[in-house]
């Protein structure tokens, strides 16, 4: 149930970060890519609805503790350089177990949420409670890192489909090393949050639901930022 008053306030809380980086949101404009695509994929497939994964579409920040997006919007103004394209970010909160939608899509253009599934790593949860438990951006750990991504390119991978991650904080500077990435996992799904009360764990990498992957993968293109942590 989403609450009026906390709507207000991420929204609040949203617009007046945005005053911080200047006008209007810039359109995108050329920026270094990152690593190198195996397979390129293009940004810009459409979307078809009925293909999602139980997501959730919400007003502009809702559903994202005021906090949590308030660190999101610093993160951006501090990494703002890196990016190069501001329509949507992404937000994930684990504050939230994973068998709620906390994968927080905030589409700046058209003022909407949309919220999905979502995984933490196997390192963040060992006894897989459902609950992210702690972070780690040690190698080997299988843990999530807390902290600002920018998304990179697209390729073809081990988990199919997926898009590269550059950590830019002190805690998820190892990304790139750890290939920490968004992809798919059929472990991420309503199916699956029905038969055992939780999705399943990645090795810290943030697995979507398959009928999210192509939504998530068109909306959150190369050069945008991803910042993950809980309130």
């Amino acid at each position: 149930m989403i609450d009026t008053l906390g709507v207000r306030l991420s929204r609040r809380t949203f617009t007046t970060g945005l005053a911080c980086f200047g006008a209007a949101i810039p359109a995108m404009a050329a920026a270094p890519r990152i690593g190198t695509a195996e397979a390129p994929l293009p940004d810009e497939d459409p979307i078809d609805p009925s293909r999602l994964g139980g997501s959730v579409i919400a007003p502009v920040g809702a559903g994202v503790p005021p906090a949590l997006m308030a660190r999101a919007l610093a993160a951006m103004q501090l990494h703002n350089r890196r990016l190069w394209s501001r329509d949507v970010i992404a937000i994930a909160d684990f504050g939230c177990p994973s068998a709620q939608p906390r994968f927080h899509l905030v589409d700046v253009l058209n003022g909407r949420t949309t919220t999905l599934l979502v995984s933490h790593g196997k390192g963040s949860d060992p006894a897989h409670s459902g609950m992210l438990q702690r972070f780690s951006g040690v190698v080997g750990s299988e843990a999530t890192s807390r902290g600002a991504y920018l998304t990179a390119d697209p390729y073809v991978g081990q988990h199919g489909r997926s898009r590269r991650l550059e950590g830019l904080d002190p805690d998820n500077r190892t990304a790139l090393e750890r290939a920490i990435v968004i992809h798919s996992a059929w472990y991420v799904a309503p199916d699956v949050v029905a038969k055992q009360g939780m999705c399943g764990r990645s090795q810290g990498c943030f697995a979507v639901s398959p009928a999210d992957l192509d939504q998530v993968l068109t909306r959150l293109g190369p050069g945008r930022l991803l910042y993950a942590d809980r309130a």
